[in-house]
C-alpha cells in the first residue's frame, strides 16, 4: 500500500472516528466528556461534537484527493496537537479528569503523528501525489 493510499485510508478512518465523538462520551465519558451528566447536558460538549462531525465529515471527503486538501489536513494535524496539549494540562490541573489523559488526548495525538508521518514523511511528492 502506498503512502498515498495509506493517508486515503487514515482520512476516512478519523474521519468516522470524528463523526463518533457522541456515542464515544456516552460509551466511555470519563475519556471523552469534560462534564459530569448525559453528553447532551452540557452545550459545550454539543459544541465540540458538531465542529468534530464537520471535521470527520470534510475529512473523509478530502480522502478523495488529499493534495487538493492539504490546508485541511494540516489543520487537522496542529489542532489535533494543541487540543491534546490544552487536555493534558487541564488534566493534570484537575485529578478528576485524569481519565483524558487514556481517552481523548492519545487519541488527538495518534491522529496528529499519522498523519504527520503519511503527509510529511519520506518523499514530498508522495505525500501530495
Amino acid at each position: 500500500m502506498s503512502r498515498h493510499q495509506m493517508l486515503q485510508a487514515a482520512l476516512v478512518i478519523f474521519g468516522v472516528v470524528f463523526c463518533l465523538i457522541y456515542p464515544l462520551a456516552i460509551v466511555w465519558p470519563s475519556g471523552w466528556a469534560w462534564h459530569d451528566g448525559p453528553p447532551a447536558s452540557s452545550h459545550y460538549f454539543m459544541m465540540i461534537v458538531g465542529v468534530y462531525a464537520t471535521l470527520g465529515l470534510f475529512l473523509i471527503r478530502a480522502s478523495r484527493d488529499p493534495a487538493a486538501n492539504r490546508s485541511l489536513i494540516e489543520f487537522t494535524i496542529w489542532s489535533s496537537v494543541v487540543h491534546a496539549v490544552i487536555m493534558a494540562v487541564q488534566s493534570y490541573s484537575d485529578p478528576m479528569r485524569m481519565g483524558h489523559m487514556t481517552g481523548d488526548v492519545p487519541a488527538l495525538v495518534l491522529v496528529a503523528l499519522v498523519l504527520g508521518v503519511l503527509l510529511y514523511g519520506g518523499d514530498r511528492r508522495t505525500a501530495t501525489a
